[in-house]
């Protein structure tokens, strides 16, 4: 089933309403909260931490208040486990933003692998998969990386 199908069936579901289309700004904010649930859950689990530093990434960049915010991200597991790859979410996502908004997602994807003070290889490897699907270079990536984790010890980020 196409993903913009399973977004309109998950809506219906969830609503109760007729599948009606959800506009392209809602589709990216959902593909965007899933990604970075995505990244949260790459070890197996959504800790604590990393769902309230979600919460607080989300508010008022996806979501008005953090009681929406928490809302869009129990939307967000179930849609990231309905998705089989981050490049599916990429794609909803568009390599068409602005590269200031892709940017600022890519550092939201460290700041949420971060969550727990460490960032772990195969967290990193994700986010730099990420990265390159939201279409940077490795030295945008890596400049990109630094400011996003640069309140972390040196030994608590992955050598790159």
């Amino acid at each position: 089933m196409p993903l913009i199908a399973r977004l309109r069936a998950y809506a219906a579901e969830m609503f109760g309403a007729p599948a009606l289309p959800l506009d392209a700004e809602a589709e990216q904010h959902l593909a965007a909260a899933a990604l970075l649930v995505h990244v949260a859950r790459v070890d197996g689990t959504l800790a604590a931490v990393e769902r309230d530093r979600l919460a607080r990434l989300l508010t008022h960049r996806f979501a008005p208040n953090e009681a929406q915010a928490k809302a869009l991200i129990e939307r967000a597991i179930s849609f990231d486990d309905e998705t089989r790859d981050v490049a599916e979410l990429v794609e909803m996502i568009g390599r068409d933003l602005p590269e200031e908004e892709r940017r600022g997602l890519l550092g939201l994807a460290w700041a949420v692998a971060a969550a727990d003070g460490q960032v772990h290889e195969f967290e990193d490897d994700l986010v730099w998969r990420v990265g390159q699907l939201l279409g940077f270079d490795d030295a945008a990536i890596t400049a990109t990386r630094a400011v996003a984790l640069a309140g972390l010890p040196a030994q608590q980020v992955p050598a790159r």
